[in-house]
């Protein structure tokens, strides 16, 4: 039983920074600077409240925030600080409401982090659930689009204060649109997206992943063996240790695409695994067989803390455990799959699941 997390200040965040970092499958960002973030708007504005959609009113809006682009520009092009409150205050010019609380758009690397320095900065409480329960690289892989929510409102923004609006017809075309916009203002924006009121996010937002992330953190911050903490906090399979002989990663279109290879060592020598990239690790092959792949999760951790290893950070001879888990059960679902699994990233091989996959070795 996950204890729910009420409250957010100085001590919570290198939990949710590490469990952000595990459920990020290698995307989201890198932790790092967006937990300084986090502490520095905490240090001056105050620890934040952490409410379920129950707590606040129906007719009030709820904001979705969170960076778009590929992970490799955010190390160099960290945001203004700014985003949160230009977007919060563009979005009630249009509305005319008011905005009543901010929420990861994924709980997924620095996504579920800058949230926390958006919504101290603005005052606002933090809605303790996300759109993905983990993160995806592409705007209509959240869960209000697999359960026939409309993108007709999203927003973004840049570090200079550019606004973008968009009234998409569809999360297909609010991904083609917003990407390109993206492109434009330099391979990253901090937007605003599915913003609906409180009432319609009901059964089209996953709950309870700001919490669950502040558990896995502290699960394996705590535990003398971190990598066995983190298999058992998650239900994962270790699919193989060793260490990183190759890395290829390029930035494209938007996004950071690439592949890592681990060779096995100790037991699993004479082994290795490729891992495909797309922001995030889709799919993890090996000799060809997949041991996994989206909609579930996979990571690449330090074989002796288990922090987890953003996609950009991966460098060769790091010694390295990949774990993959389930994801939530909406991304099982028929239209789940259709919108994030294998297919949807090109692959011609139908999603299998990684309890049955990863029992193939």
């Amino acid at each position: 039983m996950i204890e729910p997390v009420r409250r957010i200040d100085a001590e919570v965040v290198p939990f949710l920074a590490r469990g952000c970092a595990i459920l990020g499958t290698g995307g989201g960002g890198e932790v790092y600077t967006g937990s300084l973030m986090s502490l520095q708007a905490l240090e001056e504005f105050g620890p934040i409240d952490v409410v379920t959609l129950d707590d606040l009113p129906d007719d009030g809006l709820l904001m979705p925030i969170g960076m778009m682009g590929a992970p490799t520009v955010g190390i160099e092009k960290i945001p203004s600080g700014r985003e949160g409150v230009v977007l919060r205050d563009h979005v009630e010019r249009l509305t005319g409401r008011r905005v009543v609380a901010a929420m990861p758009s994924e709980i997924g690397g620095s996504n579920g982090l800058l949230p926390v320095a958006w919504a101290a900065q603005l005052g606002l409480p933090l809605v303790d659930a996300d759109s993905m329960g983990r993160a995806f690289p592409e705007l209509q892989q959240v869960s209000q689009h697999v359960v026939g929510r409309r993108p007709d409102l999203i927003v973004l923004t840049d570090v200079h204060g550019n606004l973008v609006t968009l009234g998409a017809t569809s999360g297909e075309w609010a991904e083609r649109v917003g990407r390109a916009v993206t492109v434009a203002f330099g391979g990253s924006s901090a937007m605003a997206d599915f913003i609906m009121p409180v009432g319609e996010a009901r059964g089209a937002v996953i709950e309870g992943s700001i919490s669950r992330a502040v558990a896995i953190g502290r699960a394996v911050s705590d535990s003398a063996d971190p990598l066995g903490a983190l298999v058992e906090a998650v239900g994962a399979v270790r699919l193989i240790e060793g260490r990183v002989v190759d890395v290829e990663r390029r930035t494209t279109g938007g996004f950071a695409r690439g592949t890592v290879v681990v060779d096995g060592t100790g037991e699993d020598r004479g082994r290795a695994l490729r891992i495909e990239i797309q922001n995030e690790n889709l799919v993890a092959f090996d000799d060809g067989a997949v041991r996994a792949c989206v909609p579930d999760l996979i990571t690449v951790v330090d074989a002796v803390t288990a922090d987890a290893i953003a996609t950009e950070m991966l460098r060769y001879g790091q010694r390295v455990a990949v774990v993959a888990f389930p994801c939530d059960p909406l991304w099982r679902t028929a239209r789940g799959i259709e919108t994030a699994g294998p297919r949807a990233f090109g692959y011609d091989f139908d999603y299998v699941p990684i309890e049955v996959a990863g029992a193939r070795a």
